[in-house]
């Protein structure tokens, strides 16, 4: 993946100071904060599921994903849907908790750089690259990376994706 193929519109959001995108087409919706139903012997950032208009999807804390300190939701707390490959190539929904949603953004390829090699709270083949966007770094995440790990088929009833 070339940083110029990154290009494009990208969700941004926030979990404690830092910023993150990931790319709008994964986005399906974003919600308020929903009853989340716990699942037992799931790892710690996945808070359980939701039935969301008759499909179940599961929940990931991304501060707690990303081994960030675990807060008290507030009212810019929310979840962020998105359709996500599994390794197996399934095509799922997750909700992602996170501290807030900034805003959709077009970046474009010449201000993307290539991730660091060191420095980050965020396991480095998560990254595709870092943003420079209105005089701050926007983290941009492979969310099928960060998302799409071995708990998503231990849920039971997890919804697929219609293709």
């Amino acid at each position: 993946m070339t940083l110029k193929s990154l290009a494009g519109k990208y969700l941004t959001f926030v979990l404690g100071t830092e910023c993150y995108g990931i790319p709008v087409l994964k986005v399906r919706e974003i919600i308020s904060m929903y009853e989340i139903t716990p699942v037992p012997e799931m790892p710690d950032y996945i808070k359980g599921v939701i039935n969301l208009r008759g499909k179940i999807i599961p929940v990931a804390d991304m501060r707690l994903k990303f081994r960030l300190q675990e807060t008290e939701n507030t009212e810019f707390t929310c979840i962020v849907v998105v359709q996500v490959q599994s390794r197996d190539d399934v095509t799922v929904f997750m909700g992602m908790i996170v501290d807030s949603v900034e805003e959709v953004v077009t970046i474009p390829g010449s201000d993307i750089e290539p991730p660091p090699d060191f420095g980050t709270t965020v396991a480095a083949n998560y990254i595709v690259g870092m943003a420079k966007l209105k005089g701050r770094v926007r983290t941009l995440l492979d969310i099928d990376r960060v998302i799409a790990a071995t708990a998503l088929k231990a849920i039971p009833g997890v919804t697929a994706a219609a293709h």
